[in-house]
């Protein structure tokens, strides 16, 4: 099959000049720490954390992982069972998740700020570009005019009908689709994050798609987090030292439709076209619900309502990174 739809990450975790010391002094003891590596809704994903005792940090990843689990059975568009996957097929869900409503009001809040910029109704346009793509012999140049005009006429976030006292969530028109895949990894590794401080721990990074950084290392410095170049990922061309921050970072590289990189997974909402494979963006926040979603917002935005996106999403950051290594900072 030419269809290539892997999915790359182009940030990395960056200890101290020397590495990352495998003994640490907290509290007067020695913390240690402990990893664990995986995927969530289908990226690459991690826990890292210090810890003064072995059972209790795996016992606590543990059950980390278990609210992974329940969350992608809500929100995995993979999981033909999900809540998502059952609302995009029948066109309503009763009994909607509160994880679901929350997350969905989240996202179409976004839409609202950037004005449709960031759209999770965009799923019939992504369908189109995969059956096109897992198709044999697919045409390079991408779906058909006609196929993209129709897709996109079932693209509206107003369309969206949240009904949060009766748990309940549907769609104005037959044919319409969601994905929260933009935003549902910061959700999530919010959640995850929660789960493991309940259990006593508070230096920590999660990265359910999106890296979250808690606290300091037990040295006291920051974590830092390194952004590669989309074009070079071996060469690293910034750097952000991170205190109780998310950094969510988006770009048409995450996942490619063809061999040739020409169509990525992010879409423009009114165009149907896609984002060039070698530009990224990342936003820095306090939580990754906030930071995710934004970053595609961001990068699919124009540049004249870049910032007004920023200040309406209650100012903050956005960092861009060019195929030449170029970065940019955007703030408000």
């Amino acid at each position: 099959m030419p269809t290539v739809m892997s999915r790359r990450r182009f940030i990395t975790f960056i200890a101290a000049a020397a590495g990352l010391p495998l003994l640490l002094k907290a509290g007067g003891a020695q913390a240690r720490p402990a990893r664990w590596d995986g995927t969530a809704l289908g990226a690459p994903a991690s826990i890292q954390l210090f810890h003064t005792d072995e059972a209790r940090a795996h016992a606590a990843i543990a059950a980390g992982l278990g609210e992974l689990k329940r969350l992608e059975a809500i929100f995995s568009v993979y999981r033909a069972d999900s809540s998502i996957s059952m609302l995009n097929r029948d066109g309503v869900l009763e009994n909607a998740p509160d994880d679901f409503i929350a997350m969905l009001t989240r996202a179409l809040s976004l839409a609202k700020i950037s004005d449709g910029v960031y759209d999770p109704t965009i799923q019939p346009v992504w369908q189109t570009y995969f059956r096109h793509f897992t198709a044999s012999n697919p045409d390079p140049a991408g779906p058909a005019p006609r196929d993209l005009t129709a897709a996109l006429a079932l693209v509206d976030w107003r369309a969206v009908e949240v009904d949060a006292g009766r748990s309940r969530v549907s769609f104005a028109r037959p044919g319409m689709g969601l994905t929260l895949n933009s935003g549902a990894q910061g959700y999530i590794t919010d959640r995850v994050t929660d789960v493991l401080r309940a259990h006593g721990f508070d230096r920590m990074l999660v990265d359910m798609g999106e890296p979250r950084a808690l606290s300091t290392k037990p040295d006291g410095s920051a974590w830092r987090i390194g952004i590669a170049n989309p074009a070079d990922p071996s060469r690293t061309v910034a750097t952000l030292d991170v205190v109780d921050k998310c950094v969510s970072t988006s770009g048409g590289y995450g996942t490619l439709f063809d061999p040739a990189g020409t169509f990525t997974h992010l879409i423009n909402t009114r165009t149907g076209s896609t984002a060039s494979a070698l530009l990224g963006v990342s936003v820095v926040a306090d939580t990754g619900i906030v930071a995710d979603g934004l970053s595609t917002a961001m990068l699919m935005a124009p540049v004249e309502r870049r910032q007004l996106i920023l200040k309406a999403a209650g100012g903050l950051k956005a960092i861009y990174v060019t195929p030449e290594g170029v970065v940019s900072t955007v703030e408000a």
